[in-house]
């Protein structure tokens, strides 16, 4: 087990590794050093060989790959803390992106995100999601590799086309209306340019729990400063990277550490509005994975942006500075107190309002797993540099990653439109051939350009009837 120093009152204040995936949370208002907090946490969790995915709001994260330096700032910190001596050094980062321009491609498939979570991206309503679990069923029936947009118009225009049939004898009702908003939701995706996350090669999530040549845990950097303009896309992203990780990692028990810890920014878009049936998963995710020896942390601004079923998975704490300025504010730092296990020569409430940047309230678990009483404390400098690393030398990164071959280039394979495709065009063929004359059937090989004509002909008034109805 390791003692992870963070942060300093009167004492070290120190994580303890073997409660990593006990979970945590950090909060605090704007300016108020979450961002630094968690960037501490990051290298210090890579340095005893523990990799980690963070995700990277305005691009301040990248520059844990750039050795920080002994600024006035810094000095003056290290003073006030009583630190001795200051070490500056970078961390093995890798750089991903859902659009490929700042990371590699980070991509999903249609079929591995599921109804759940695409139904949220998509805006559906709860029956609009029922016809939407229908249309997955459909093509996993009948083996209909579902990979991208394409290939879910594709399914849905079929299932369209055939729902009269044999369909809705073997799987209800499809509705006509509930199907045209799903078509809709997936134009307004694609219009947004938000169709290209989805695609092969997908993400590997073993390509997280990686270390380099010395032992130290990658930190993946998601960059989400694109991202965030689809607030939808940003949390089922997350949601889908949690649940899969969840779902194909084996049980692992009690570990001195983590295999991989998650930090994810911007936490409460993860539950704004969220249908029940996708907060209930969530919440289960969180409970259960820590048993897969995975930890969570949140970073938001106020504990009440978390669920409280979720909020009361999450034992490590650090608590920023907030402002009190309407009753509203002033009902966020009571609430955000009480979360905090209470320190007798103090009160957690009116300190909270009074933090500096950089200082925090702190509450870690003990060897036992009991939250310790919070301490006022700041929080240690980190050894990366603080802001964002250059353009050049993050396409330098990106370059050497040793991941640039795996998923900078698209795969095409064959998928549920190329299937679709064939099908159609073999019921077009027995369409033509049934409405072909006996005698022409005959003569089929001594009249071969007759034969050719009227099957273009008689092609042309199917695909307009098609189109009408």
């Amino acid at each position: 087990m390791h003692k992870i120093p963070i942060a300093r009152s009167n004492k070290t204040i120190s994580l303890l590794s073997s409660m990593l995936n006990r979970h945590g949370i950090i909060t605090g208002a704007t300016g108020s050093g979450k961002t630094i907090t968690l960037q501490v946490m990051a290298e210090r969790f890579s340095q005893i060989g523990v990799p980690v995915v963070v995700t990277d709001v305005k691009g301040d994260v990248s520059g844990l790959a750039s050795a920080g330096s002994a600024t006035p700032k810094i000095i003056e910190r290290a003073k006030t803390m009583g630190m001795k001596k200051l070490t500056f050094q970078r961390s093995p980062v890798r750089f991903w992106d859902m659009w490929g321009e700042t990371g590699h491609s980070m991509r999903a498939t249609v079929n591995s995100m599921g109804p759940l979570l695409l139904s949220r991206v998509l805006d559906l309503t709860q029956v609009q999601a029922g016809t939407l679990n229908q249309v997955f069923k459909i093509a996993a029936d009948r083996d209909w590799p579902v990979i991208d947009t394409r290939d879910l118009k594709a399914v849905i225009q079929y299932v369209l086309e055939h729902a009269r049939d044999e369909l809705e004898r073997d799987y209800g009702r499809l509705a006509p209306a509930s199907l045209g908003a799903i078509q809709r939701g997936i134009v307004n995706l694609e219009m947004e340019g938000a169709d290209t996350v989805f695609g092969e090669p997908a993400l590997l999530f073993t390509d997280f729990m990686s270390t380099d040549e010395s032992g130290r845990g990658h930190i993946n950097i998601i960059s989400a400063d694109t991202l965030m303009k689809y607030p939808r896309i940003y949390a089922a992203m997350l949601l889908w990277i949690l649940t899969d990780i969840y779902e194909k990692l084996p049980e692992a028990g009690d570990r001195d550490k983590p295999k991989l810890v998650l930090f994810f920014d911007e936490a409460h878009l993860l539950f704004k509005d969220m249908p029940a049936v996708v907060r209930e998963r969530i919440e289960q995710v969180i409970r259960l994975i820590r048993s897969k020896a995975v930890g969570v942390f949140f970073i938001t601004q106020n504990p009440s942006d978390i669920p409280d079923t979720v909020l009361s998975q999450l034992g490590n704490r650090v608590q920023h500075a907030l402002r009190a300025y309407t009753p509203k504010d002033q009902k966020a730092v009571k609430v955000a107190a009480q979360t905090l296990r209470p320190n007798p020569r103090f009160s957690a409430e009116k300190v909270i309002t009074e933090l500096g940047v950089g200082e925090a309230l702190v509450s870690f678990l003990d060897k036992k797993g009991t939250p310790e009483i919070v301490e006022k404390a700041l929080v240690v400098p980190p050894e990366s540099r603080i802001g964002p690393v250059s353009d050049e030398y993050r396409k330098y990164i990106i370059e050497n990653s040793g991941l640039k071959e795996n998923y900078d280039n698209v795969i095409d394979r064959i998928t549920a439109s190329d299937i679709i495709s064939d099908i159609r065009q073999e019921e077009d063929n027995d369409l033509y051939s049934n409405q072909i004359p006996p005698e022409l059937k005959r003569n089929s090989d001594k009249h071969p350009a007759i034969v050719d004509t009227v099957f273009k002909h008689i092609g042309r008034s199917l695909s307009k009837k098609l189109k009408l109805v």
